[in-house]
């Protein structure tokens, strides 16, 4: 397979492209869909974002549909913060997202769902919203705010009480506008 990323930002992060046999012939029978996924030179656009590293590895950052874009034009992945807090034992499932505020700025905000044995184990009998465990993701959110840059910091977060809703892939399915 040949690979190769495409419209690189300053920091080498773009589309991760490929060709080869092994490569997707097209979508059956969907002539459009696959003119959109496959370029002029036969390229498949996978909509993953990252770069080739020193050693000739693929590294993925995230995907392009979830990028946020912050007002200084940097680019934030959601899936790179997201793995840093999943990291952490009290926290089950998280989802990273952007708004913009009233000035224009975007802000990185995430919902937590907590990880309700540990809940349990640490705090006993409370709700997954209580305000020990609020204070708990929010030291986890500073810690790994701590180790970003801060156009990425988390400014908001909010604590669910139930699982996010799940693609058959058993991924969490992401809202697009």
């Amino acid at each position: 397979v040949e690979i190769k990323i495409i419209d690189a930002d300053e920091n080498g992060i773009g589309e991760i492209v490929g060709r080869g046999p092994n490569v997707m012939m097209g979508y059956y029978e969907n002539e459009e869909a696959t003119k959109e996924a496959i370029d002029a030179e036969g390229f498949f656009h996978t909509g993953d974002l990252g770069f080739i590293d020193k050693d000739g590895f693929v590294i993925i950052t995230g995907r392009k549909k979830n990028v946020i874009i912050a007002k200084n034009g940097k680019n934030i992945f959601p899936e790179e913060i997201e793995f840093k807090l999943m990291q952490h034992d009290l926290i089950a499932e998280c989802l990273v997202s952007g708004r913009e505020d009233d000035s224009g700025d975007t802000i990185v905000r995430v919902d937590v769902f907590p990880n309700e044995e540990k809940v349990r184990e640490v705090f006993g009998d409370v709700a997954l919203d209580a305000p020990e465990v609020r204070t708990a993701i929010d030291q986890i959110i500073r810690q790994v705010n701590h180790g970003m840059v801060t156009y990425k910091y988390i400014k908001e977060f909010d604590l669910r009480p139930t699982e996010f809703e799940k693609t058959t892939t058993k991924k969490i399915k992401r809202q697009y506008k």
